[in-house]
């Protein structure tokens, strides 16, 4: 069963062409859709119980966002596709539901594989590697950061930044970032790609009143938008300052920015898939068009 069944779709944009007239692909995956802890189970079996990582090819890039629980079974299917990874890892943050996959992620334990980690969140005399190697320490963990195999390139950057990929990346696509309203920090990334453009913003809380200028500027007219929808209208006034924001602010920020499809993400580990579907639909009338995330959805842009 498809859980974005009854939402209604707008019209598909018409795809770019490469320079030999066939389409250029912008591939957007979900392999883990949870926020702060992973939720297996019955109750979410449909939706899917882990926790954020996103998968993007487009250019010739191959990019990920955060690597959650989600990046496990990821990293299963590039194993299975063979051939070494060459990633782009795009951190929104390093709070363990966002990092804690890392070290099942298969790729790295590849020698033949070459894998750049940015973070755009943290101060210059804590970079990323080591909050990593902190986490994969005993007695937390049995083994160091020391045993990937992989080419690991630890990229920290200041939340604002456009980023310069891979080498041999066309620099047709650009990653434009700026900073979050979260605890401990937070980077959103906007990917652009012959004219079309996919925004991730998670974890992130909208201000009292109005809309963040940064934010919106980062969002402005694009196609796809991935937002932190943690929370309901309901539920949040008793989660102020949590660093979170709710599915009806998600999709009132895409109407402000002019975003063509919004996707609710990093669901709250207690919502049932029969809460989501309830979701699914009351979004899809307030805005047409609107989607719910889920393990294995796949967008082309």
């Amino acid at each position: 069963m498809d859980p974005a069944a009854n939402s209604t779709r707008p019209p598909a944009p018409s795809p770019a062409r490469d320079e030999s007239g066939g389409e250029s692909p912008f591939i957007v995956r979900f392999w883990g859709v949870r926020g702060s802890i992973a939720s297996p189970g019955p109750a979410t079996v449909r939706y899917g119980g882990n926790t954020a990582c996103i998968e993007v090819r487009c250019g010739g890039a191959h990019i990920v966002f955060d690597c959650g629980t989600g990046i496990r079974p990821l990293g299963e299917s590039l194993a299975r596709d063979g051939g070494p990874a060459d990633i782009d890892l795009l951190l929104t943050h390093s709070h363990l539901d966002h990092i804690s996959g890392l070290p099942f992620f298969a790729p790295a334990f590849d020698p033949a594989s070459r894998l750049r980690l940015w973070s755009g969140h943290l101060p210059p005399e804590r970079p990323f590697r080591t909050v990593l190697a902190d986490m994969m320490t005993a007695p937390l963990f049995p083994v160091p950061v020391e045993i990937f195999r992989a080419d690991c390139q630890f990229r920290d950057f200041q939340a604002g930044q456009t980023l310069e990929l891979a080498p041999g990346v066309p620099a047709g696509v650009v990653v434009r970032t700026c900073r979050l309203n979260h605890p401990d920090g937070a980077t959103g990334y906007r990917v652009e790609h012959d004219g079309r453009s996919l925004c991730v913003l998670t974890d992130t809380e909208h201000p009292a009143e109005g809309r963040d200028p940064v934010i919106l500027e980062l969002l402005r007219g694009a196609d796809v938008m991935v937002y932190d929808s943690t929370y309901t209208d309901a539920e949040y006034p008793t989660r102020v300052g949590w660093g979170h924001s709710t599915w009806q602010e998600c999709l009132r920020l895409a109407e402000a920015a002019g975003v063509g499809r919004a996707v609710i993400f990093h669901h709250d580990p207690a919502r049932t898939d029969d809460a989501l579907d309830a979701i699914a639909a009351e979004a899809a009338a307030m805005r047409p068009g609107s989607l719910v995330a889920y393990e294995g959805m796949e967008l082309s842009l």
